[in-house]
């Protein structure tokens, strides 16, 4: 997930948020805007993960089938 180190540019936002969560969040004490930026982090590392993975389906289908015919590779090495 990114991180942020203290020097990242902030940036405001117009957003709607459904006002029971905001009227939640408050009543919490959350700092709605670090958990927006948290919530929209993950997401972003979510669907990087998700487009990484369709981009590779095919190698890693391959990868799999191999080791499925053949084994692991070096597997006569492993210590368990």
């Amino acid at each position: 997930m990114l991180q942020s180190n203290g020097k990242s540019q902030r940036k405001s936002v117009n957003t709607s948020i459904d006002s029971r969560l905001i009227e939640e969040a408050k009543a919490l004490g959350i700092n709605m805007s670090r958990a927006a930026e948290q919530g929209i982090a993950k997401a972003i590392s979510a669907e990087k993960t998700r487009r990484w993975q369709e981009e590779n389906k095919a190698a890693l289908e391959s990868s799999n089938e191999y080791v499925k015919r053949n084994g692991l590779p070096l597997a006569k090495y492993r210590l368990f």
